[in-house]
């Protein structure tokens, strides 16, 4: 009998401190997977308070040398020291732009891999139905920071010394002059387009990939006029190599005030004549807003220093800072004013 008593003792003992044991453990398991959840959390927090913690790549869509591409590697170069992280330029061009605007739609959305973005790129949104991306859909306005006024400029063989007497040029001789761009559907080509509708006068596209390629054409006389971004004729102006005969921009720049546009130029029906040439950066809207908020903090340290601003002076290229709302109004409007435009100039894609 005692033995009997002595073997539930053990049983109802031993059950109890089993379930008890069950019990702290359960506790403990629940307990250690939610610290792991915190601490995920604060480590995804402390990644984005210590963003950047690896290189930032900025993809820019049109060839080195051109305004795009300096925009990059100059601010690249200051947010590089101010960071601690290197900032690598990605030239991916082709399609207009498409191309290198489709790669980062597609990387991961976390704020290191950015978009220099122009209004080429809000062409390409108006004139393209087949995109795989939407401008204002799929990305987010970081900041606004450089513009680039577009020039015309003619081989010095030309005998043609401002926009007047190229005007009576095309006139006279319609279909055939000849002039290089930076490429199709990119503001360039589109600022010629509108000149040409303005004016009533034709002459001949001859695309290139990039600004640089056009310039180096018209500077070696296989074409005689070429109509590319100010930062890459300006060097070539200074040389005497190139004329500059106009500035599409609705002001005269810094970089070049004798430069006049095309506005002022005597032509009556230039009066009310601009296509501003800007340069931006992009991100997917996904993009955590905490570094977001940093990357225009940042990108607004680097336009206002003064060595920024030199070089880019130097480079041909004016400070046109604007915070993410005024970037997403700009590219809104132009996208909007591009369609209406691309329907008066009867622009097609090719």
């Amino acid at each position: 009998m005692c033995s009997y008593f002595i073997d539930i003792w053990n049983k109802v003992f031993f059950n109890s401190i089993f379930t008890e044991w069950i019990s702290k453990m359960m506790k403990l398991i629940k307990w250690f997977f939610v610290f792991i959840g915190a601490t995920l959390v604060m480590s995804a927090k402390s990644q984005t308070n210590v963003y950047p913690s690896q290189p930032v790549k900025f993809v820019v869509t049109f060839t080195p040398g051109g305004a795009a591409d300096l925009t990059a590697r100059i601010l690249g170069d200051y947010l590089s020291r101010l960071w601690g992280q290197q900032v690598v330029v990605e030239n991916k061009i082709g399609a207009g732009g498409s191309i290198g605007v489709d790669q980062v739609f597609r990387a991961k959305p976390d704020g290191y891999t950015l978009l220099i973005a122009s209004n080429t790129h809000a062409i390409n949104q108006a004139l393209y139905s087949n995109l795989q991306f939407d401008l204002r859909k799929d990305f987010i306005s970081v900041a606004s920071l450089t513009s680039s006024p577009i020039a015309l400029a003619v081989n010095p063989k030309l005998s043609i010394k401002n926009l007047k007497e190229f005007t009576a040029l095309l006139r006279s001789q319609p279909d055939k002059v000849a002039y290089a761009t930076c490429g199709i559907a990119t503001a360039h080509h589109f600022a010629m387009e509108l000149y040409k509708h303005a004016t009533n006068t034709i002459a001949i596209h001859i695309p290139e990939k990039g600004c640089t390629p056009a310039v180096l054409d018209a500077v070696s006389g296989q074409v005689d006029v070429v109509i590319s971004s100010l930062a890459t004729v300006l060097p070539f102006s200074k040389d005497q190599k190139l004329r500059i005969i106009g500035l599409t921009s609705r002001d005269r720049s810094a970089s070049i005030p004798e430069a006049v546009p095309f506005r002022e130029s005597g032509v009556p029906e230039l009066s009310n004549y601009d296509v501003e040439n800007y340069y931006g950066l992009l991100a997917q809207a996904s993009v955590p807003k905490e570094i977001l908020t940093k990357l225009e903090i940042d990108l607004k340290k680097a336009v206002e220093a003064p060595e920024v601003k030199s070089k880019l002076a130097i480079a041909g290229l004016d400070v046109f800072w604007g915070s993410s709302p005024q970037f997403t109004s700009l590219i809104s409007s132009d996208i909007e004013k591009f369609k209406r435009a691309i329907q008066i100039a009867n622009i097609k894609p090719e």
